[in-house]
């Protein structure tokens, strides 16, 4: 799944859709999409991490507690 850093704008290929939306982790590994060649994997945190478009990753992949009101 394709996913973008919100540090720096780049796309970034998220290898275990299961790591992503389990909310107990905090980290994913994927790849950089940038320049000719395949990029090394490499960790990223979940909350450095946008879908395409911008919008936020889903609370119910980030936080353990987002059926917790107030």
């Amino acid at each position: 799944m394709f996913l973008k850093s919100r540090n720096n704008g780049d796309m970034i290929d998220v290898s275990r859709i299961r790591d992503l939306t389990n909310l107990y982790h905090d980290k994913v590994v994927g790849c950089y999409q940038t320049g000719e060649e395949l990029q090394d994997p490499q960790e990223f945190n979940k909350s450095e991490l946008v879908f395409l478009s911008g919008e936020d990753l889903p609370k119910c992949w980030t936080d353990p507690k987002y059926r917790v009101h107030g």
